[in-house]
């Protein structure tokens, strides 16, 4: 059964830090291109990362850019987003997904206010 399962998230105020990881089991987590999408409640989803299978190249949405980093551990089957100067506007559910969003994961909330 493939899994994916998200963890980090929380409540911030703005400015701070959180780091979302995400544990991939059930399939080859190592051949797939992999990202994060956010969604807020009412609107559409929002890629916003994204790391390709072996880890070398990335690429973040512009309202992300300077501020988030994503990386993965094919090792440990993990994926990353560091999220620093968090603002409000970052408010939503976090979710790991396969870049063919063949999978994706239940999400974390993060929730950024003061």
């Amino acid at each position: 059964e493939v899994q994916l399962v998200e963890s980090g998230g929380g409540l911030v105020q703005p400015g701070g830090s959180l780091r979302l990881s995400c544990v991939a089991s059930g399939f080859t987590f190592g051949i797939y291109d992999m990202g994060w999408v956010r969604q807020v409640p009412g609107k559409g989803p929002e890629r916003i990362a994204a790391i390709i299978s072996g880890g070398d190249s990335t690429w973040l949405a512009d309202s992300v850019k300077g501020r988030f980093a994503i990386s993965r551990d094919n090792a440990k089957n993990m994926l990353y987003l560091q999220m620093n100067n968090l603002k409000p506007e970052d408010t939503a559910v976090y979710h790991c997904a396969t870049m063919d969003d063949a999978h994706k994961g239940q999400g974390t909330q993060v929730t950024v206010s003061s």
